[in-house]
């Protein structure tokens, strides 16, 4: 369902605009083809007509209408009538006379088509109207014409008098064959249209599979390149614009590869280095810690056999060993991770027995109150979930101070009864600043440059992060309403699916 959704919607981006825009193009195209086509063709039926029905009357009226005598009689002018409706065009004709006297004799080819009254009144005005003579008129009355519709059905109407007092007559012509015609052609047209507008279309589909297809490659180019295949390469061929595209996305991604490939060999290189100084350090570190631990027990020692003098610096010495150790261990754990090196060894934990194991052991009982029920159980690596407490407390009770709450709760998740552990640590120190808050998981950062010395290293909040992270959860920073900063860690109860599990625990770390 969602992949007919995602090719429609595809479907209706470009490929269908650009369908949409040939179709229209041709429809206004035949439209106006067929509009123009219609109405030269109507205006020449009509023409035609006309005039052949014009002409034909006139010389009717000319040589039927000029036989009758001066006083014809209604049956006289009812015969001549018939006759020029005889003609070959097919009109009605109504002649009358003494229309000046008030009493006109009228007769007609056929009065129940044809009457007096289906004359426009400015069509009788016309032609009853004399004309001055002059040099370019001779004739007094002239052959006036009206197209009317009476009854849905078009009629020409025309009229004209004769000279020297005769009758004037009428004609009515019906122009509904011409009209059927018209109405013929204007089908035609409009399937012709139609059949353009298909053909348009379909040459549009054909010319948006042409175009689109170059596209639709890059475009899957693309998301190859982004999905890390950098040795994507897109065939070109041809002159035209998509193929230049083409050969700047090829320019692209060689650039692109060569960049990454550089970036990758100095990351490796640089991890390489760390990696290798830290066990390059280890070696002198143990020397180092056996001495410090010696000199340590001669500084405990009750004797006091330690000179007063160099007492001090003998300390320095133990707690600065004791530092470069943590580092060192610290930098092997994130070469690790770095590595992608770093498995988990699982295991099915009570969460609060944890949580008091991690305090125990470090002499935090009186400093932390927990707030965790008994029976919270989660399959998770021991070890680096003490990592994670650790970091996390420890750096509460440095920054924040006592007393610092561990709270435990679970999440119902998605209702099946395997939802998440949440493991929230709060203090009551002032808080984290504003501007310091994006950065509190970022490798050797710390809130105030002006103490660049410190009894951490600034990599336990990062290191707690990826631990999080390889368990599937994630750790979030704020600040409390109530004051104080709070650090949740949410954990899956059952990481087995998602997690690299490791076979043993053979991997070091930092605690």
């Amino acid at each position: 369902m969602r992949r007919g959704l995602s090719a429609a919607l595809r479907f209706t981006s470009l490929r269908l605009r650009l369908v949409l825009v040939f179709g229209l193009v041709a429809l206004t195209a035949a439209v106006a083809v067929s509009g123009i086509a219609y109405w030269l063709n109507r205006e020449a039926v009509l023409t035609q007509t006309q005039r052949a029905a014009l002409n034909d009357f006139r010389q009717e009226m000319g040589s039927r209408a000029g036989e009758l005598p001066a006083r014809p009689t209604a049956g006289e002018l009812r015969h001549a009538a018939g006759q020029m409706a005889a003609s070959s065009q097919h009109y009605e004709v109504l002649l009358l006379v003494g229309e000046d006297e008030g009493a006109p004799a009228i007769g007609g080819s056929n009065v129940k088509a044809f009457a007096l009254d289906d004359v426009p009144s400015s069509l009788r005005e016309a032609v009853d109207e004399q004309q001055p003579l002059t040099a370019t008129n001779r004739s007094p009355y002239h052959l006036f014409w009206q197209r009317v519709t009476i009854a849905d059905t078009p009629y020409l109407v025309a009229g004209t008098r004769l000279i020297g007092g005769g009758p004037s007559g009428y004609m009515l012509k019906s122009l509904e064959p011409e009209e059927e015609d018209l109405n013929s052609l204007a089908w035609s047209l409009a399937i012709a249209t139609g059949l353009a507008l298909i053909g348009a279309s379909l040459i549009a589909q054909a010319a948006a599979t042409t175009v689109l297809r170059p596209v639709h490659r890059l475009g899957a180019a693309a998301k190859r390149l982004g999905e890390g295949k950098l040795d994507t390469r897109l065939q070109v061929s041809g002159t035209d614009e998509l193929a230049e595209l083409s050969r700047t996305f090829n320019r692209a991604a060689q650039a692109l590869e060569k960049r990454v490939a550089e970036m990758s060999a100095r990351d490796e290189a640089s991890r390489r280095f760390v990696a290798d100084m830290s066990h390059e350090l280890r070696t002198p570190l143990t020397a180092i810690t056996a001495v410090t631990e010696v000199l340590e027990e001669e500084l405990d020692a009750e004797t006091g056999s330690m000179d007063p003098m160099i007492e001090p610096a003998v300390r320095i010495v133990v707690s600065e060993t004791r530092r470069l150790n943590n580092l060192v261990e610290n930098l092997m754990e994130v070469t690790r991770f770095d590595a992608g090196t770093a498995r988990l060894v699982l295991d099915d934990v009570d969460i609060a027995d944890q949580i008091t194991a991690c305090i125990d052991v470090r002499a935090w009982l009186d400093a932390v109150e927990l707030d965790a029920e008994r029976g919270i159980m989660a399959q998770v690596d021991p070890r680096r979930l003490d990592v994670i407490l650790a970091n996390l407390i420890g750096n509460a009770l440095k920054h924040g101070g006592s007393p610092v709450r561990v709270a435990v709760r679970t999440d119902a998740g998605d209702g099946t009864g395997r939802g998440d552990v949440l493991i929230e640590v709060r203090d009551h120190g002032p808080g984290i600043p504003a501007e310091v808050l994006p950065h509190v998981f970022d490798r050797f950062y710390k809130a105030s440059a002006s103490r660049p010395r410190s009894d951490g290293s600034g990599l336990g909040l990062s290191i707690a992060l990826e631990n999080a992270h390889i368990h599937g959860g994630e750790i979030t920073a704020a600040n409390s309403d109530e004051g104080g900063a709070v650090f949740t860690l949410r954990l899956p109860r059952d990481v087995s699916e998602a997690a690299d599990v490791a076979v043993d625990g053979r991997q070091g770390g930092a605690r």
